[in-house]
């Protein structure tokens, strides 16, 4: 934070709260502190760090690609479009399945739904990979996109990430997760799009 910027905070915190115990008394001073907390809280939540997102430094061998499969991995296009990206027999593939929990289902705190349908689009494209001669390894990851990949990147340090996602419903969170990669990865990135059930 800008050192000019911490003052503008205290006074948005400390004078709401003084003008409302001044002006009405502790009446109005009470809600308005309990206000004011609850919008630093919510604050805090959704702020989350911007920093560039670096593989760990290292040596490694080759061309190491991570491929954040949103969607299973089944249309020939973007199939053959990651099969040209492949420079050689020594290029490691990884694909990550991001675990898509529901809101009921993370109130229950029931993962295990969400868990068996990424690690139903693993099989499916890690099967596709195969099928075009290429091997890969496969995890489960974050339901964030961009954290999934953050995540991933401390012990995976690719040289290349690829995003398929599907050309459906999920488009904006595909799209805003596309560009927060594309302006903050320090790693080679393309964002391919298929069709809504894989094309």
């Amino acid at each position: 934070m800008s050192p000019w910027k911490l003052p503008l905070v205290v006074a948005a915190i400390a004078v709401p709260i003084a003008l409302a115990f001044l002006l009405v008394g502790p009446a109005a001073g009470l809600p308005v502190g309990a206000l004011v907390a609850v919008a630093i809280v919510l604050v805090a939540v959704r702020q989350r760090p911007r920093g560039a997102i670096s593989p760990v430094p290292g040596a490694t061998p080759a061309q190491r690609i991570l491929i954040v499969a949103a969607v299973p991995l089944e249309d020939p296009a973007a199939i053959e479009e990651i099969a040209a990206m492949v420079e050689s027999e020594r290029s490691q593939v990884m694909v990550l399945a991001p675990a898509k929990i529901g809101f009921l289902d993370r109130w229950a705190s029931d993962v295990e739904t969400a868990r068996s349908d990424a690690q139903r689009r693993l099989v499916v494209s890690l099967a596709a990979l195969a099928a075009a001669g290429i091997q890969a390894e496969a995890r489960v990851g974050d339901e964030d996109v961009v954290q999934a990949v953050e995540d991933q990147l401390g012990s995976y340090p690719a040289t290349d990430v690829i995003l398929v996602s599907a050309d459906d419903g999920e488009t904006k969170a595909a799209t805003a997760a596309a560009e927060e990669l594309r302006s903050r990865l320090r790693a080679g990135f393309r964002w391919i799009v298929t069709g809504p059930a894989g094309r």
